[in-house]
């Protein structure tokens, strides 16, 4: 047996076209355009990647998108004030700032002073605190698309259902559990300090692999026919990206699984202009 495949650029080309068909649906009844700003403070490349492909897929979708670049001597304080600057402004519906920051900005400081009302990424304590009591707000944007891809394969409701996340990283690792709890999973959180993870993973219906650590999961700690969810980006030895599972020899055991790159990856981005989309409706309807 050979494991399905959960194609995320698929998944996430149609779920753009239903954000595209939104957006310009808003656009007509209320003249509202979905804003996005995303600052980048500094030179880090793989940023400077990342936000290229989140500014492109806001255009693609009809969105408004403002791009601020600063240099990495910016100051604490100067990007504090942009941020309220932002969460003051109408047109923008959501405010990303792209980490990691330069070593003098305190990351936490600077998310806690993005509005709730415009946290796509889903960082911010009332987010996450959101998300812990099953209350309205925005879902971090990993997490969120890989319950996605799961609700594609018809993974909607996980009732006795045994979920193993591991990692627990406040941006995958901890909302992923929580998103799993409350699609109704019974969930086990695992990570450094767990004593016999293949223990663990072998009884897991759903694993979820968030530790940027390549080959974490093997193809004898994986149950025959569990669905197998990659959001590792590592590089193996010949330079080439590949996720934290070791995806030929877990594809011989899984029922499903994501693959690198192609899986979880464009979810993300997708999953950030749904986020974008619903904060601009939610405007639109106050």
């Amino acid at each position: 047996m050979t494991a399905q495949i959960i194609d995320g650029k698929a998944l996430s080309a149609q779920l753009r076209t239903e954000v595209a068909a939104r957006a310009a649906a808003l656009k007509a009844k209320s003249g509202i355009t979905p804003g996005l700003a995303v600052i980048l403070v500094g030179d880090n490349q793989a940023s400077q990647v990342y936000v290229r492909n989140k500014v492109k897929a806001c255009e693609e979708a009809g969105f408004h998108s403002v791009l601020e670049k600063y240099d990495a001597a910016m100051t604490e304080a100067e990007l504090l004030a942009r941020v309220e600057a932002l969460n003051n402004d109408p047109t923008i519906h959501g405010i990303l700032v792209q980490l990691p920051l330069p070593k003098h900005i305190d990351d936490h400081k600077v998310i806690e002073t993005i509005s709730p009302a415009k946290d796509v990424d889903g960082f911010h304590v009332a987010s996450a605190g959101a998300l812990m009591v099953g209350e309205v707000g925005f879902k971090a944007c990993t997490p969120y698309g890989c319950m996605r891809m799961l609700e594609s394969i018809g993974m909607k409701d996980l009732r006795g259902k045994h979920a193993v996340v591991i990692g627990r990283s406040n941006i995958v690792g901890k909302p992923m559990a929580m998103m799993l709890l409350a699609a109704n999973a019974t969930v086990t959180i695992t990570h450094s300090g767990t004593a016999d993870l293949g223990a663990m993973t072998r009884q897991a219906d759903v694993v979820v692999a968030a530790v940027g650590k390549r080959n974490v999961l093997t193809r004898d700690m994986v149950k025959p026919g569990a669905v197998v969810i990659d959001v590792g980006m590592n590089r193996d030895d010949d330079g080439k990206l590949c996720g934290d599972v070791d995806y030929e020899g877990v594809r011989q055991v899984a029922g499903w699984i994501t693959p690198v790159p192609g899986g979880v990856g464009p979810m993300t981005i997708t999953m950030l202009l749904v986020n974008t989309m619903e904060s601009a409706e939610r405007a639109a309807n106050a």
